[in-house]
């Protein structure tokens, strides 16, 4: 059973069960029942709509911001090492020393001008970038070094290329939309439901309640188009930019 059909299932479920009870309660009402002594329901059931669905609001904002902090962070630790990378290789003789930091270079240049792009359009990380990544690898993990400087320097400089893969990989994992589908179904429908309530609750035409109506659905939208917005990482109006990249490797 999938979990839409399940989550379809165990609201018709509540709602059946709910509505049962309503109805049997209701056809043993005495005639000597009194409405005015309870309180209104439907007062208690729009305040409890609009601090659940707030809470549901926030949770997620706070998510998509926390991926969105994470993706930067990867960003931060990937030019990070690229940056330790072009700095250690200094004890190498010229050739070498040169050879490596071209390749970083070369990396670092393909990701901030062509992987960025393909990342947003794509959802993933692309095979190019992988395959210079691996050509760092390569120069600096098969180069013997003769100097003891050199070989000080030889397994900082193979830590640093696994930083740049561990780093690339979280990347990787932020490039796409991060929110399930099923928490969507809920957002857009609390927002339907709460911004409905406002029809219950008998607005009129004076400007003050339109006016109130009107920023209050507006401010629904907004905050859905923020989630949507935070959502990828890589792809939106506040996506995560290669700055540091371009900083720490390509501008030293």
């Amino acid at each position: 059973m999938s979990q839409w059909l399940a989550l379809v299932i165990a609201m018709i479920a509540v709602c059946a069960v709910v509505l049962s009870v309503v109805v049997l309660r209701t056809r043993r009402i005495t005639e000597d029942d009194d409405p005015s002594e309870t309180p209104d329901v439907i007062e208690y059931m729009v305040m409890m709509i609009g601090v659940v669905y707030a809470i549901v609001l926030g949770l997620a904002i706070a998510g998509v911001w926390e991926g969105r902090s994470g993706a930067q962070a990867d960003v931060l630790a990937e030019a990070q090492a690229l940056h330790e990378v072009s700095a250690r290789v200094q004890v190498y003789p010229a050739d070498v020393r040169d050879r490596i930091r071209a390749d970083v270079t070369a990396y670092a240049e393909f990701v901030s001008d062509k992987e960025w792009p393909y990342m947003k359009k794509h959802g993933e990380l692309s095979p190019k970038g992988t395959e210079l990544l691996d050509t760092i690898r390569r120069d600096v993990a098969q180069y013997d070094p003769k100097s003891d400087l050199g070989a000080q320097a030889y397994q900082p400089l193979v830590d640093e290329v696994a930083a740049v893969d561990q780093a690339r990989a979280s990347r990787g994992q932020s490039a796409g939309a991060t929110m399930p589908g099923m928490v969507w179904f809920g957002l857009i429908t609390g927002a339907l439901v709460t911004v409905g309530l406002i029809f219950t609750l008998q607005i009129r035409r004076s400007p003050k309640e339109l006016l109130l109506a009107g920023l209050f659905s507006a401010l629904i939208a907004f905050l859905l188009f923020l989630i949507w917005d935070m959502d990828a990482p890589f792809g939106g109006g506040l996506s995560v930019s290669a700055d540091a990249i371009k900083d720490l490797v390509l501008r030293r």
